[in-house]
């Protein structure tokens, strides 16, 4: 059995996010300590946060009074609802959590089953309870649990650079499986760009949107994560990056933009598209010509159908590169012309210059051990859950695509007024 602990300061986060499980028919509560709960069954998240806020002082030092714990079981162990609630108390009794005001959820939004504990770390005097190796105790209790019930042992899901990177399944734990495939993703792939980023995500059913707004008065700018279908269209709930880990956040994204700059080797990347682009006769056979060299090309287009984004997707080198990085001439602007008019094709030049290409090569292999440092650094699991903030959803920026969608109104305006 696996525990997940998170420390924070937001209790209604805390409530709203099984609260939310609950309204969609994906969860309800097991029991409660010093919580009242309603005997229809209809849980007031409002009402709920003020029982917490009874107990807990209204004055007090300790700044992260909230505790959110999963229990996650093997998932082999079939229990019950009353073995679920069983686990739970006796779990928090030995963290010295049992007297504590806490709520207990059971999510069935995946076939794991798995339960949810809310509870604080103050007691009525406001003093912080001991949280001395809080972690250690927590695995050693799992463990004589798993022991003393004959239960699975659950290991923690771990990753490496060489696990392979599947599609979301949407029958599966969505959030883990978002969250093993954006760290793989960081850790494999090469791009500069939210634009980039998405493209790559998007070939394995994610997207990702920019974050902007204020919270209590400070400025908020984060990422947001979406499990979508075959056809882009969104399947689940948001997922805040503090949700998934720091590898996801705005800040290591942003960084990797800036690391990458200097890692990606553009001219292997080039000679294949320009050779693809060469021998093809129409939008189809160049498509099918790159994926034959181990390139994607995704393709992006505005509501009026006007081509604003082309994307290469480099299997062979893991980097994603926007046209306009590649050349003007496997720019958006340039393929759209020629998608609509065959006689509008691109003049391109094959090079063939494979010792330069070589000496690129060998440089960007020296560097990889500094390199694969930097990403362990950058892409190591955050264990934390969810804190429900506010935020408002952006939309994707990439600024060659930005100026070129904004070049296209301005053309489109002046064609109006004639």
């Amino acid at each position: 059995m696996v525990a997940k602990i998170s420390i924070g300061s937001s209790l209604y986060g805390a409530l709203a996010y099984n609260g939310e499980k609950m309204n969609e028919a994906h969860g309800r509560v097991l029991g409660a300590n010093k919580i009242v709960l309603p005997t229809d069954g209809h849980i007031n998240i409002g009402a709920m946060a003020d029982n917490f806020k009874a107990f807990m002082p209204k004055m007090g030092k300790t700044k992260k009074p909230v505790l959110h714990i999963s229990l996650n079981p093997h998932p082999d162990d079939k229990l019950t609802d009353q073995d679920f609630e069983i686990l739970a108390r006796e779990y928090l009794d030995k963290l010295g959590f049992g007297e504590q005001p806490f709520i207990i959820y059971k999510h069935e939004d995946i076939d794991r089953h798995h339960i949810h504990i809310v509870t604080v770390n103050v007691n009525e005097e406001g003093k912080r309870l001991d949280q001395s190796f809080l972690f250690r105790r927590s695995k050693k209790i799992t463990t004589e649990l798993e022991e003393k019930y004959g239960l699975h042992k659950a290991q923690r899901e771990k990753v490496s650079p060489d696990t392979p990177i599947t599609k979301v399944d949407p029958k599966g734990d969505i959030k883990r499986q978002v969250q093993n495939i954006v760290k793989l993703v960081g850790m494999r792939w090469h791009f500069q760009s939210i634009g980039e980023y998405n493209a790559i995500l998007g070939l394995y059913n994610i997207k990702c949107e920019m974050t902007d707004g204020k919270v209590n008065g400070r400025e908020y700018h984060g990422l947001v994560y979406f499990a979508t279908d075959d056809n882009g269209n969104v399947i689940s709930t948001p997922l805040k990056a503090s949700r998934l880990g720091k590898f996801a956040s705005r800040i290591a994204i942003d960084n990797k933009f800036e690391r990458d700059k200097n890692k990606i080797e553009i001219r292997a990347t080039k000679r294949l598209v320009t050779k693809a682009l060469s021998a093809a006769s129409d939008k189809d056979d160049f498509i099918s010509k790159l994926k034959d060299s181990g390139i994607d090309l995704v393709l992006r287009y505005n509501n009026d159908g006007r081509l604003y984004g082309a994307t290469f997707i480099d299997h062979n080198a893991h980097t994603v590169l926007n046209g306009s990085r590649i050349g003007k001439e496997f720019s958006a602007n340039s393929l759209n012309l020629w998608f609509s008019d065959p006689s509008a094709k691109p003049s391109v030049k094959i090079h063939t210059n494979e010792s330069a290409n070589h000496s690129q090569t060998a440089s960007a292999t020296d560097a990889a051990p500094h390199a694969k440092k930097t990403q362990d650094n950058d892409f190591g699991y955050d264990q934390t859950l969810p804190e429900l903030g506010l935020f408002q959803i952006g939309p994707d920026f990439d600024p060659a695509e930005e100026a070129f969608a904004r070049r296209s109104r301005r053309k489109k305006k002046k064609g109006r007024s004639l």
